[in-house]
């Protein structure tokens, strides 16, 4: 049975990694899904590979820390679709300058920690802003926002990203506080390493490594494994779930495990 018949869909960094596997998924279940991403020609491509295999998608182009851009991205979800009934929020400073400059704390500029909150934070809260408001006119909806297991541990570098998708699972919280009683529904996601082809070789070889010694599960999360959680959660079968985070990371933050790893696996790599 379809969990998404006919519903008005909308996922934020839709043109590849997270949010693309969650627009696929989201369309195979019945959604008329607007796939939103910086990347307009990315953006498009998705949609149109979803439109090819029979499915109902529109591309849109987003700068999420642009509110009449994210304004104008939920007025195309409503005006394709006819209603927005289900917010992802995945666009995120996953890569490019303002990743790779969030290192060493003592070092960090401030313009990209600016930048990194703008895009992981202002931009959850943007897109939340205007999807409630069309949420609110057609009786409610599911929102699900993206964190991060860096929301939950420590790391050596990275303190900007940590930071922000902290704030969003406190945003997530408030969200589903103010809104619940308008039957809206907010939840978290937080996925750990996540084992994706397009990334790999741009990977150092410790982050799989590590992320090997550290799991419970012998498998890492795919892309896929996280949307089917995301999915879940903005379907009527989490009716009963607001103000939560999940976290789908294989087990990692399941058992006591540190930095200590990594640099024990540098050690035996350098003998």
């Amino acid at each position: 049975m379809s969990r998404y018949p006919d519903k008005g869909v909308l996922v934020t960094g839709g043109a590849s990694g997270l949010g693309r596997a969650l627009a696929r998924l989201l369309a195979a279940e019945g959604a008329h899904v607007t796939v939103a991403d910086l990347d307009g020609a990315g953006a498009e491509q998705v949609a149109a590979g979803i439109r090819a295999d029979g499915g109902r998608a529109v591309a849109a182009v987003v700068d999420v820390t642009d509110e009449p851009a994210v304004e104008a991205m939920v007025a195309t979800t409503v005006r394709a679709a006819g209603r927005l009934d289900a917010l992802f929020t995945v666009a995120a400073a996953t890569a490019g300058e303002l990743h790779r400059r969030d290192g060493d704390l003592v070092d960090l500029d401030p313009a990209i920690w600016d930048g990194v909150l703008a895009v992981n934070l202002r931009g959850v809260m943007l897109s939340c802003k205007h999807g409630v408001r069309a949420m609110l006119e057609t009786g409610g909806g599911a929102i699900v926002t993206t964190s991060s297991t860096g929301a939950h541990q420590g790391k050596p570098t990275g303190a900007a990203y940590g930071a922000s998708k902290a704030a969003i699972e406190a945003l997530t919280r408030y969200v589903a506080t103010m809104y619940g009683h308008r039957n809206i529904r907010c939840n978290a996601v937080a996925p750990g390493y996540m084992a994706n082809p397009e990334t790999r070789d741009r990977e150092l070889p410790s982050v799989a490594e590590m992320a090997a010694v550290e799991r419970l599960l012998p498998h890492p999360a795919s892309p896929h494994d996280v949307a089917e959680v995301c999915a879940i959660l903005g379907s009527d079968a989490a009716a009963a779930v607001t103000g939560q985070t999940y976290i789908a990371d294989s087990g990692r933050l399941a058992h006591k495990a540190s930095v200590s790893v990594e640099r024990a696996l540098a050690r035996r790599r350098a003998r």
